[in-house]
C-alpha cells in the first residue's frame, strides 16, 4: 500500500489558498482594445454588462440552462452532447476571457468586481480541465448523472409547463430524445474503445432503468410509465386552469403519446448496449487506478471537485484524522446522555428502531416529518441569517425511474422567477433510516443547506448574472454540512439522538475522504470500500454498496463536502478570533451565501477582505 504523508487541518487552509491551476492558452483571435469608460457609467458596470452580454450568449448555446433559467428559448431544445460542440465551446470561453482581459484593467475594479473577473476567467481554466476528461466521463457512466435516466428527469423536475407553449416545447423534447440517447451511445463506446468501461453495476442499473422507462402505458398493461404520467398531469393542469381548450389538450396528448412509443426503439438501443457490455463490464478493482491514465484524470477531479491542490495522499490523511476526532465527540456525547460509549448508544437506537421495508405508511410519515421539520428550521432563520430564502421549499420523493435502495438525497435550486419551488428529493424505497437521521439530512441538503442557498443565489441582484448559476462543490457542498452544524447552533434538532446523528453524518462525509481515494488512488475493491463505510462510516448495507458505487463513477466529487466544510470553518474561527466582539455571524453568514457559490480560494480572499473593512 502507497505511504500516506500526515498533514493538519491547518494545511487545508493552506492548500486551499493555492491557485487553483495555471491559466491555459487561450484559443482567440487578438482582442480588440479596451473600450472607454462612457460618462458615470463605473468600471464595475461596465464589467457586469460585459459579462451579461457573455452569458446570455453562454445560455443560447445551452437551452437545458435557459429553460432551468425559467426562459422558453430553446425549450424544445435538448444541449448537444456531440465532442465537435463541446470542443467549440471551449475555445469560445477561452476567447471570452481573452476579450475581458482586454477590454478591463482589473486593477480597476473593486474587490468584489474583481472576485467576478476571476471566476470567469477561473470557469475558462475549469472547463479545459473538464474537457481534458471528457473521455473518462461517457454519458452513461455516472451513477448520478447517467444520460438513459437523466433526459426524462429534466422533463419531469425542470421543465415546467405553464401554457401552451411549453407543452409544446416539452412534445418536442420528447421527439427529441432518441438523438441525444443515440449519440450518448457513441460517445460511450468511444471510451469503452479507449478502455474506458462502466462498471458492471452501472450497466445493469442502466438496463433496468430503461426498461422502466418503457413500461406500463402506453408501451402496454399497467400503470402508467413516467413520461406518460407528468405530460398527462402537467396537460390537465392546464386544462383545469382554462389555459387550454379540452380539446386541444386531447391533440396534444396524442402527439405525446406518439412521441413517448417512439422511445422505445431508442431505449431498446441502449438495452441493447448495455447487454453487449455485461460480459465484460468491469466488477471489483474498478477505480481511477484501474483505467489507462487514471492517476492524471483522478488528480485533475480532487482539483475540480475541491478548488485546492491537495493530492490524494494528503486527502486520504485528513479522512482518517477527521474520523478520529468525530468519534471522540461522539463518544463524550454518548457519555453526556447516559451510554458507555457511542458503540453502545448505536447499539441502542438500532434496537428501539431497527430497519424495516418502507410502505405506503412509512413514506408518507417520512415526507409529513421531513416538510414539518423544514419549515420549522425556516422559522429560526433569522437568529443567525440576514439575508433569507423567498420562495417555496418542498421535500418530494425520488422519481421512479431513478429511486435506489440506499440512494443519496439531493436538492435543487428554484427558478429565478419562484415559480418552480426548491426542491429536496429523498429515496424512500429499501429499508427505513434512524428516524433521528432524517433533521440532519433536512438541514443539508434543505434548510439552512442547499435550498437555502439555491434560493437566495438565482435571487442575487446587482451582480453578472452568471454567478446567479456558477457552482463548486467545494463551496456548495461544503456549506451543505456547514449547515448541519448551523441547525445545532439554532436549536432546530428536537433532541440528543438528533445532535448524535448530525455527528453520526459528519463522520460519513469524513470516512468518504478515506473511500473515495482509497477507491481511486490506493486500488480498494468495491467490497473493501463497501466494508469500510459500514464499519466505520457506520452506514447501513444497502446505502454503504449504493454510495460507494456513486463514487466510483463520480471520482473526487464526495471529497468536497469535507473538505469544503473544514475550510468555512477555519474562516470562520479565523473572523472571530481577529474580530472578537466586532464579529457579525450574520454578516459572516451573508457574505458567504449571499454572493453565489465560489472556489475556496476566493472564499478566503473574500473573507479577508471582510475581516479588514471591520477592523
Amino acid at each position: 500500500m502507497k505511504r500516506i504523508r500526515t498533514i493538519s487541518v491547518a494545511a487545508i487552509v493552506a492548500a486551499a489558498a493555492l491557485p487553483f491551476a495555471p491559466a491555459l492558452a487561450l484559443l482567440a483571435a487578438p482582442a480588440p482594445a479596451p473600450a472607454p469608460t462612457a460618462p458615470g457609467v463605473s468600471e464595475d458596470a461596465r464589467l457586469t454588462a460585459f459579462l451579461d452580454a457573455e452569458f446570455a450568449q453562454w445560455v443560447k448555446r445551452n437551452p437545458q440552462l435557459a429553460t432551468r433559467l425559467g426562459s422558453k428559448d430553446g425549450g424544445d431544445q435538448w444541449n448537444d452532447i456531440g465532442d465537435a460542440v463541446a470542443t467549440e465551446q471551449l475555445a469560445w470561453r477561452q476567447a471570452s476571457v481573452a476579450r475581458m482581459k482586454a477590454q478591463f484593467d482589473r486593477a480597476r475594479l473593486s474587490p468584489e468586481a474583481q472576485v467576478n473577473f476571476d471566476i470567469w476567467a477561473l470557469e475558462a481554466d475549469r472547463a479545459a480541465m473538464s474537457e481534458a476528461n471528457r473521455l473518462y466521463r461517457p454519458p452513461f457512466y455516472s451513477r448520478l448523472y447517467s444520460a438513459h435516466s437523466q433526459l426524462p428527469d429534466f422533463l419531469v423536475n425542470t421543465h415546467n409547463v405553464a401554457d401552451a407553449t411549453d407543452l409544446t416545447n416539452y412534445i418536442a423534447r420528447l421527439r427529441g430524445i432518441p438523438a441525444v440517447l443515440d449519440v450518448a451511445i457513441a460517445r460511450t463506446k468511444a471510451s469503452a474503445a479507449a478502455g474506458i468501461h462502466a462498471p458492471k453495476f452501472q450497466i445493469e442499473t442502466i438496463i433496468s432503468g430503461s426498461e422502466s422507462l418503457t413500461n406500463g402505458a402506453p408501451f402496454g398493461a399497467g400503470p402508467d410509465a413516467a413520461l406518460w404520467a407528468d405530460v398527462k398531469s402537467k396537460t390537465e393542469a392546464l386544462v383545469t386552469a382554462g389555459k387550454l381548450p379540452r380539446a386541444d389538450a386531447d391533440a396534444r396528448l396524442a402527439e405525446a403519446r406518439a412521441a413517448i412509443l417512439d422511445l422505445k426503439p431508442a431505449y431498446d438501443r441502449v438495452i441493447a448496449w448495455a447487454r453487449s457490455e455485461l460480459p465484460t463490464a468491469p466488477s471489483g478493482k474498478v477505480g481511477a487506478i484501474t483505467l489507462p491514465g487514471g492517476a492524471a484524470y483522478y488528480a485533475n477531479e480532487l482539483k475540480l471537485n475541491t478548488t485546492t491542490d491537495l493530492t490524494a495522499d494528503q486527502i486520504h490523511s485528513i479522512g482518517r484524522k477527521e474520523v478520529a476526532r468525530i468519534e471522540a465527540e461522539q463518544d463524550a456525547l454518548a457519555q453526556s446522555a447516559g451510554f458507555k460509549d457511542r458503540s453502545a448508544f448505536y447499539q441502542d437506537r438500532a434496537t428501539r428502531f431497527p430497519p424495516r421495508p418502507y410502505d405506503d405508511a412509512a413514506r408518507a410519515d417520512y415526507l409529513k416529518t421531513a416538510n414539518e421539520f423544514v419549515a420549522h428550521t425556516r422559522t429560526l432563520l433569522p437568529k443567525l441569517f440576514g439575508t433569507l430564502p423567498a420562495y417555496g421549499i418542498e421535500v418530494v420523493r425520488e422519481p421512479a425511474f431513478s429511486e435506489l435502495a440506499g440512494g443519496a438525497a439531493h436538492a435543487s435550486a428554484p427558478s429565478p422567477d419562484g415559480k418552480r419551488p426548491a426542491r429536496t428529493f429523498v429515496h424512500l424505497v429499501g429499508m427505513t433510516p434512524d428516524p433521528a437521521a432524517l433533521y440532519t439530512l433536512m438541514c443539508h441538503e434543505s434548510v439552512p443547506g442547499h435550498n437555502t442557498q439555491g434560493d437566495i443565489q438565482v435571487r442575487q441582484k446587482g451582480g453578472p448574472k452568471f454567478r446567479s448559476v456558477t457552482g463548486y462543490v467545494a463551496f456548495g457542498e461544503g456549506w451543505g454540512l456547514y449547515a448541519e452544524r448551523v441547525c445545532k447552533e439554532l436549536g432546530a434538532f428536537p433532541d440528543v439522538a438528533a445532535d448524535f446523528m448530525r455527528l453520526d453524518a459528519e463522520l460519513f462525509r469524513a470516512a468518504r475522504l478515506v473511500t473515495d481515494t482509497g477507491i481511486h488512488a490506493l486500488g480498494w475493491t468495491e467490497d473493501e470500500a463497501t466494508a469500510y463505510m459500514i464499519n466505520t462510516g457506520r452506514q447501513p448495507p444497502e446505502r454503504s454498496r449504493s454510495e460507494v458505487r456513486r463514487y466510483i463513477t463520480l471520482p473526487g466529487q464526495a471529497t468536497g463536502y469535507k473538505i469544503g466544510m473544514l475550510k468555512i470553518m477555519a474562516e470562520r474561527q479565523k473572523a472571530e478570533a481577529a474580530l472578537g466582539p466586532k464579529f457579525d455571524i450574520k454578516g459572516f453568514h451573508d457574505l458567504l451565501i449571499a454572493s453565489g457559490s465560489q472556489p475556496l480560494s476566493i472564499l478566503e480572499r473574500r473573507v479577508d477582505d471582510w475581516i479588514a473593512a471591520r477592523k
